[in-house]
């Protein structure tokens, strides 16, 4: 695949640049909810200049990655077979390194979003957030942006070598993706920072997502389309929640002037 500039009084170009900047999009509303709960964890004068450094970051490792597309093609080549087990797979099952990546960051979301559920718990204690800001620096939040979005980074890229011909269109598709996450990046933040629960719910998907990944790494087909539609039920549920407690507090404060 050459690196050859597109025809942009094609309309096609143009379609396929806005199919796969949408596709972008909604595979990046991963990335924005675990760069909200982690950055969230800093000082709040460095939580904007975390998330946008960190998508900085992992928007030149994606442009990386499409540079190289003809080894990220290779990388669906299997490198180990495990054999079959009776009672779990009839037959042997063979990994590439895009399914040990997949597997590893499904791996790392879970882990990394259980203990986020822990401390959250256990935020009442002052040791206990003595204890989380010294683990979590700057440095921390910035690596974990980063290998997040590395690893849905080679999912996304393969995916979008199945739809565009064309890397200048990769390229382009990647930063108006990334620059729009760096726009609603922050009000994610506030608004989750605001509402604990919410805080639950998106770690809750996370790890839901991480479950995603391993399935994908293992050659199991989750859809997507039903994560991302209860993801959507239980936000707008929530959501509702949310303006019954806030509608009671007015009330119960009016009743108490």
């Amino acid at each position: 695949m050459e690196l050859v500039f597109p025809d942009f009084t094609n309309p096609a170009i143009w379609i396929s640049l806005l199919t796969l900047s949408f596709l972008e999009i909604v595979l990046g509303i991963d990335n924005i909810i675990f760069i909200s709960i982690v950055a969230g964890k800093l000082p709040k004068q460095q939580q904007r200049r975390a998330r946008n450094l960190g998508l900085l970051m992992a928007m030149l490792f994606r442009v990386g990655l499409l540079l190289c597309i003809t080894w990220i093609i290779g990388l669906k080549d299997p490198v180990m077979t495990i054999p079959a087990i009776e009672g779990l797979s009839a037959n042997p099952l063979a990994l590439s390194v895009k399914d040990l990546i997949l597997i590893a960051g499904g791996l790392f979301l879970i882990v990394k979003s259980t203990l986020e559920i822990h401390h959250k718990f256990k935020r009442d204690t002052g040791l206990e957030q003595k204890k989380v800001g010294k683990v979590v620096g700057f440095g921390g939040v910035i690596f974990q942006i980063v290998l997040v979005d590395a690893v849905f980074s080679f999912d996304s890229i393969l995916t979008a070598v199945g739809l565009v011909d064309s890397v200048v269109v990769m390229i382009i598709a990647v930063i108006v993706s990334i620059g729009i996450m760096m726009l609603f990046a922050g009000p994610v933040t506030s608004i989750i920072n605001r509402h604990p629960t919410l805080q639950m719910l998106a770690l809750s998907f996370l790890v839901v997502i991480g479950v995603v990944l391993i399935a994908g790494g293992l050659h199991q087909e989750v859809s997507k389309s039903i994560i991302y539609s209860c993801l959507g039920f239980s936000l707008i549920v929530e959501l509702l929640n949310i303006r019954l407690r806030k509608k009671a507090e007015n009330i119960q404060l009016n009743n108490e002037s």
